[in-house]
């Protein structure tokens, strides 16, 4: 038997995403967004507040880092959506070590083991939420995450998601199948 729940999607997972922006001042600024993902084989989608430090940095850089938190950088990741940039700077107290991106005009947490470099390709607002749609430019991925192909292997990132029904964060799980190939049988 099924229930109806309401209108309150429940949607997993949901990565939780650090997307990090310089001011126009170019003081390095990090914020934790749980609402986004991959929309195409080389962009991403982040649905942000209008009045965020980082939306604003968005509109005054068009770029940004994309990084993807981590079981090792879940303290520094939540911190990152708890305090406004507004108020403090999160870069200087959470005491993480930051690089230019050699490829966009935003910055690189170090911490993270794997981090997107985006352009700006899109940016409205609407239903009360900016839509922000980036251009994957480079994937810049520390060597311990890496396969023995050079790809980039989620148990060795071990990303977390938000869990929005329990307020909680949890690790991606184990490989359970073949995509692309174990539907095949039915075919």
């Amino acid at each position: 038997m099924k229930k109806n729940l309401g209108n309150t999607p429940v949607v997993a997972p949901l990565p939780v995403l650090i997307v990090a922006s310089y001011d126009r001042y170019g003081t390095p600024n990090a914020m934790n967004a749980a609402w986004g993902g991959q929309c195409g084989y080389h962009h991403v989608a982040l649905n942000l507040s209008p009045n965020h430090k980082t939306t604003e940095n968005l509109k005054h850089t068009k770029a940004f880092t994309l990084s993807i938190a981590t079981v090792d950088t879940l303290v520094i990741s939540d911190y990152f959506g708890l305090v406004s940039g507004h108020k403090e700077n999160k870069i200087e107290k959470a005491g993480v070590h930051v690089s230019r991106s050699e490829f966009v005009d935003a910055p690189v947490i170090e911490e993270y083991p794997l981090t997107l470099e985006c352009r700006v390709v899109e940016m409205r607002e609407a239903l009360g939420e900016m839509h922000v749609v980036g251009e994957v430019v480079n994937v810049r991925a520390d060597d311990s995450i890496l396969d023995a192909q050079g790809k980039v292997d989620s148990g060795k990132l071990q990303p977390i998601s938000y869990d929005s029904v329990s307020h909680s964060y949890r690790v991606l799980g184990d490989r359970v199948g073949k995509a692309f190939k174990d539907g095949s049988g039915i075919l």
